[in-house]
């Protein structure tokens, strides 16, 4: 008897058809829900024992060989292969100079990047090996965003470095908990009752919250740009300590100030955006070893007022996105159909909880696998947060280079680090102090995109910050000069620091007016920016 090619029939999760609809409608130029990533690989290394250990998780995990095709009618399953080729390709590129080596790897990878996907062709993943010195390789790993989410990369990084330790057999390895049973779990959830639920919590909400200009229709999808950064470790604790006081998580207080920017950028104070949500229950036995999509995209709404305490705004936020919890398993579409316009929104926070890969521990083989730094995945909307917690939380704000240019951006990514700084410094204080909602900050509707978030009002000017950051970028570099002589950004910093300091020790308080008689100097502007560090 003819063995079938089919393995099994799936239906989809609500985000995998979201991802699908957006694969097929906008079917022309880039997929930016192409993933990628890379792993380094630092030691003696046998090509064909890691080819061996990707084909062993291949035929481990099923949700990596699906693929996704019409059956009848509008509906869509997931038809899961039986066997699959995995796609590897290898390069040398060890005789070339190492700079030139890491262009060339850049070229190939952006080259499987712009590769499209056929959503019906499994599998929906690719591997290219690049040689770039005798123990030192990068496998670049390409996927679309339909099979699997962040938590399902260090799961599989920590099974290729057992299958590979192994000579590539994965029969040590704990049993497979399928994707399938995620799938059925959903079946299983009271679709009625997260129906209810939602038109509870976007009640009253009558129009979009939308920040970008109107785009054509015919527009064709691009990779985004970004503007990215790590908070400086003080204000990375300082996040933590206010999520602590209030009762709430971190990801609360990050979705309340990108709340404020958006409102700001919308001209509203009744906003909604999109949140990632993890999707692992934990009552689902083996979730947490699970590979595949187990994330949904829902709306987030906070309705904003300027007289409400920040800890009270937190505390508010939180207990809304609780009572919702038992509810994120409905899908996007559904909601904003049973919603009305007030659900649809054009930006989106991911905060990325999900445990990190192993850091490259040598395994048995004496190969070392560890994740390069390289990422690259992206969505349609035209601005994405991406939020990594860490000792210095790192923010990455993507745009669509077709919709908003840099300084935009980078005045929304600005505002979104000024809005933290304000909310840990004073979280008893009201919301409209923060200064996102007050008059000089809104901004009419249709000019949104107009240029970066205009300086607060009251606020100490931004000088110091931006010292700071070239003190930290190019200490060396000349920052003032006259007929004295120079300073560099270093010595600048170092200087207004110390007198920072001692007006900090006599008493001079935030606010605070300090008379300054000076001549135009190399000295002056040392004086001035050290009253500024004071606060003054």
């Amino acid at each position: 008897m003819t063995r079938s090619a089919v393995e099994d029939v799936w239906p989809l999760s609500p985000l995998q058809e979201g991802l699908l609809f957006h694969a097929a409608f906008d079917d022309q130029g880039p997929d930016v829900y192409t993933v990628q990533s890379a792993l380094a690989l630092d030691g003696p290394l046998d090509p064909a024992r890691l080819r061996a250990s990707w084909e062993t998780l291949l035929g481990r995990h099923a949700a990596l060989r699906a693929c996704f095709r019409q059956v009848s009618g509008a509906q869509t399953v997931q038809v899961i292969a039986r066997d699959v080729t995995l796609p590897w390709r290898e390069e040398d590129l060890s005789a070339l100079p190492g700079p030139e080596a890491l262009a060339a790897a850049g070229r190939l990878a952006e080259e499987e990047r712009a590769e499209r996907f056929d959503p019906a062709v499994p599998p929906l993943l690719r591997l290219l090996l690049l040689r770039l010195a005798p123990q030192r390789h990068r496998l670049v790993m390409t996927s679309h965003h339909i099979l699997m989410d962040g938590w399902s990369a260090p799961v599989l990084i920590g099974e290729l470095s057992a299958a590979y330790a192994a000579g590539g057999d994965a029969s040590a390895l704990p049993p497979v908990t399928s994707y399938r049973d995620y799938l059925a779990w959903l079946g299983r959830q009271d679709k009625d009752a997260a129906r209810a639920a939602w038109r509870a919590e976007l009640a009253g909400a009558d129009e979009p919250t939308l920040v970008a200009p109107a785009a054509a229709p015919d527009r064709l999808p691009v990779f985004p740009g970004n503007v990215s950064g790590d908070l400086p470790e003080s204000l990375t604790h300082r996040t933590a300590e206010l999520a602590r006081a209030a009762g709430v998580t971190v990801n609360t207080v990050v979705q309340a100030a990108w709340a404020l920017v958006v409102a700001r950028l919308a001209g509203r104070t009744d906003v909604v955006f999109g949140a990632t949500m993890a999707g692992r229950p934990p009552e689902l036995p083996g979730v947490e070893s699970m590979v595949g999509l187990l994330i949904n995209t829902l709306p987030v709404r906070v309705p904003l007022d300027g007289a409400q305490p920040v800890r009270e705004l937190l505390q508010r936020l939180q207990e809304r996105q609780s009572a919702l919890m038992d509810h994120q398993h409905l899908g996007i579409l559904e909601v904003q159909k049973l919603a009305g316009p007030g659900a649809v929104f054009d930006t989106l926070l991911v905060y990325e909880s999900f445990p990190r890969p192993p850091a490259g521990e040598r395994n048995r083989s004496d190969l070392a696998i560890r994740p390069d730094g390289f990422s690259r995945e992206a969505a349609h909307y035209p601005l994405t947060l991406v939020v990594a917690p860490g000792e210095r939380t790192h923010l990455k704000l993507e745009y669509r280079p077709d919709l908003f240019d840099h300084a935009t951006a980078g005045g929304a990514f600005t505002g979104l680090v000024r809005v933290l700084e304000r909310m840990t410094a004073d979280p008893a204080g009201p919301v409209g102090r923060i200064g996102v909602l007050d008059e000089g900050w809104s901004a009419p509707r249709g000019v949104t995109a107009a240029g970066p978030l205009p300086p607060a009002p009251k606020r100490v000017p931004p000088v110091p910050e931006l010292v700071a950051g070239r003190v930290a970028a190019v200490p060396e570099a000349v920052a003032v000069s006259g007929a004295e002589g120079e300073l560099s950004y270093g010595e600048l910093g170092a200087r207004s620091g110390r007198l920072a300091a001692f007006l900090a020790g006599v008493g001079v308080r935030r606010g605070d007016r300090v008379g300054v008689v000076l001549e135009r100097s190399v000295g002056l502007p040392v004086v001035l920016l050290g009253v500024w560090r004071a606060g003054a």
